[in-house]
């Protein structure tokens, strides 16, 4: 039972600790919606998800003003468009990023996701050229964000399409040089992609998924960092512990929201995602929870033990308060959009080489780092094939969304504004990885995959 402590304590983290729900994320299956006539299929396509999604938005509204619960976005992901793509006998891909697009403006959502493509074992179908389509629909739509996962831990790594991804990701900087490479802030890469995650840019709604589904993800960083600051000098344990408490009752809103939206439109409640989302805003940053367990600054020595604490802890304390969590998960660490990681990485304490070390602890990858214009594809290939590593024998979600900021070299800044934040063009590693990345094949599987 609730008490007038526990409401009161709810209306602080809302109030002061910028709680929120970041996203109510409503999957909608579209395998009904093949036709080998690719324009017939993209019509479908526009009015499956415009009936859908119809009241998507407004329902959320309600459950703001009635809970007084921010939820800041409300958004859509698909089943992979390749996968339907595959049907048409035109291969010109791109009509349907512009339906998901005209689909996402008429509902009213802030993004839709599921351009994307499942080529972790080799191309199958429409894939191949589907990618290559990939920075034409990005750069020509607002709304559609784009996912390809290349690599998993019972496949090993498609180091073919790691090769393809590294050019796609350049191609999409010089394609929209003019808005600060914004396509490959809507374009990630990754390794055992979850099919249930509500985040952007990765989401979509996997072939495993059901007819329609309603995922949450949550918020909190700044309502972890100012519990642990009331708590002042507890060991480590004590740490944990109040992240686990914390984590608990930010999930128990997020799981609130969830079941109400699921109750009004009529759709299965899927999983709360525990993950801690940043924003650039003051106080609401997971580099700030780490440097409130006691670093100087985060990216210090001592950063991957303290989010490897914080990840393990969320994880425990989110589990208790839903029974059915998934998506990603753990802790986020997008540079741009994290104000305590823009501070450290302009001050020169966090470097890629220590955030790709961070990842093997924390729930994505490599996520929303500038990098200089001029970076190689074959280096971002390479950046991919680790992060995809790190996930593939570590048995968890790991990913990349770089940004090549065309004309700008390390230590320029780069500024998107709104969620997608901003920062400093971070330096990359020059040595060639060129002929490792022109082999191709595959990476095979590590023995972990062996577990039947």
């Amino acid at each position: 039972m609730l008490n007038v402590n526990d409401i009161l304590e709810t209306v602080t983290m809302i109030d002061q600790e910028n709680l929120d729900i970041r996203t109510i994320t409503l999957g909608i299956s579209l395998l009904d919606c093949c036709d080998p006539d690719i324009d017939a299929s993209c019509q479908k396509v526009y009015d499956k998800i415009a009936k859908k999604a119809e009241d998507l938005v407004k329902t959320g509204e309600q459950i703001e003003k009635e809970f007084g619960i921010p939820i800041i976005h409300k958004r859509i992901s698909v089943t992979p468009i390749s996968m339907i793509a595959s049907s048409c006998l035109s291969h010109d891909y791109v009509k349907y990023a512009l339906a998901l697009d005209r689909a996402a403006k008429t509902v009213g959502v802030n993004f839709i996701g599921g351009y994307t493509a499942l080529v972790h074992k080799g191309f199958a179908g429409a894939d191949e050229h589907f990618l290559s389509t990939i920075p034409e629909a990005l750069s020509t739509t607002d709304l559609v964000c784009s996912s390809v996962n290349v690599a998993t831990t019972r496949t090993g790594i498609n180091m073919d399409a790691v090769a393809t991804m590294g050019k796609i990701v350049k191609e999409c900087a010089n394609r929209t040089a003019d808005r600060d490479s914004i396509a490959c802030a809507k374009l990630v890469v990754f390794a055992n992609a979850p099919e249930d995650n509500p985040f952007r840019a990765g989401a979509f709604h996997g072939p495993g998924e059901p007819e329609s589904v309603i995922n949450v993800g949550v918020s909190g960083p700044g309502v972890v960092r100012a519990a642990l600051a009331k708590a002042g000098d507890c060991d480590l344990t004590g740490v944990a512990d109040i992240v686990k408490k914390t984590a608990f009752k930010i999930t128990r809103v997020g799981q609130l929201v969830a079941l109400e939206a699921s109750k009004r439109l009529g759709i299965p409640f899927g999983i709360v995602d525990l993950s801690l989302a940043p924003t650039p805003a003051i106080g609401d940053s997971v580099a700030h929870i780490l440097e409130e367990m006691g670093l100087e600054k985060c990216g210090c020595c001592g950063t991957t033990a303290t989010l490897a604490l914080l990840n393990d802890a969320v994880k425990k304390g989110g589990v208790m308060a839903s029974s059915h969590v998934g998506g990603l998960s753990g802790a986020f660490i997008p540079v741009s959009e994290d104000a305590g990681m823009i501070e450290a990485a302009r001050c020169g304490s966090l470097r890629i080489e220590k955030l790709e070390a961070m990842t093997a602890v924390c729930s994505v990858g490599l996520d929303m780092i500038p990098i200089p214009g001029d970076t190689p594809a074959d280096v971002i290939s390479a950046i991919i094939a680790d992060e995809a590593s790190i996930g593939v024998v570590n048995s968890k979600t790991t990913a990349v969304r770089v940004i090549p900021a065309i004309g700008k070299k390390a230590g320029d800044e780069l500024n998107f504004g709104g969620l997608l934040g901003g920062g400093p063009v971070m330096e990359v590693n020059r040595y060639s990885p060129s002929k490792f990345i022109a082999r191709g094949g595959r990476i095979p599987a590590p023995m972990q995959s062996l577990k039947n």
